[in-house]
């Protein structure tokens, strides 16, 4: 079981597979919480067990031992629990965030969902195309989301987190990939009877071979 579940941690679609900051950081947060998650699960298991081997006791060592659950598994753990995802999860999710420590030129792509296609625009080349993205590798990129119609959401799961495109607002997500190479990307919120088939494509160039992609799109 163990071995066929490992296998959807590697593919197009899964975010544990992840080529991206972004998506690393998203992995990395999933495994800490799975871990946690197991090991809180093993715990109650040991308890239950010892519970059920422990003899009658008498009352009153009952409700001390009651008085010790309540306050340790009713008050400590759960306070302790969310103190500590949020040690991790706050800092984790501020990297995540479209914002950069130092001002410097940024790639800023639109893209606009509508059913069922995605309209990309490079504002500075004046360039458009249709559910493809082209990025230089290892630099980060703004994609600035809207919608024409209902909501959608722009996800590529080995580069970044989802984001809603919500009509009448533009929303904003930061993209890197680590590598040159062709990521999947899917509409991942129901949009109409073909959500399914709205899918695009991120291809990653090299910063020189992106260079030469845009001067090649510019030329008549």
């Amino acid at each position: 079981m163990c071995v066929l579940l490992l296998t959807g941690c590697e593919g197009p679609y899964s975010t544990l597979h992840a080529a991206g900051p972004a998506a690393r950081t998203t992995a990395l947060l999933w495994w800490c919480m799975a871990l946690f998650a197991t090991s809180v699960l093993i715990g109650v298991i040991v308890v239950w067990s010892l519970a059920l081997k422990r003899e009658a006791m008498d009352e009153r060592s009952a409700r001390r031992v009651a008085r010790r659950l309540i306050i340790g598994g009713g008050i400590l753990l759960p306070s302790l629990s969310i103190l500590v995802l949020l040690a991790f999860g706050i800092p984790l999710g501020h990297s995540m965030l479209p914002i950069f420590a130092s001002e410097r030129e940024v790639l800023h792509i639109e893209v606009t969902a509508r059913q069922w296609q995605w309209d990309v625009y490079y504002p500075a080349q004046n360039l458009r195309l249709s559910n493809e993205l082209h990025i230089p590798s290892g630099e980060p990129v703004l994609i600035h989301l809207r919608a024409r119609d209902v909501v959608h959401a722009f996800w590529v799961p080995r580069l970044a987190g989802k984001l809603d495109a919500i009509p009448g607002h533009t929303t904003t997500l930061k993209l890197e990939a680590d590598e040159p190479g062709l990521y999947h990307g899917q509409c991942a919120e129901f949009c109409g009877l073909q959500h399914a088939r709205m899918y695009f494509t991120v291809e990653a160039h090299e910063v020189a071979d992106f260079a030469a992609w845009l001067q090649a799109q510019e030329r008549p």
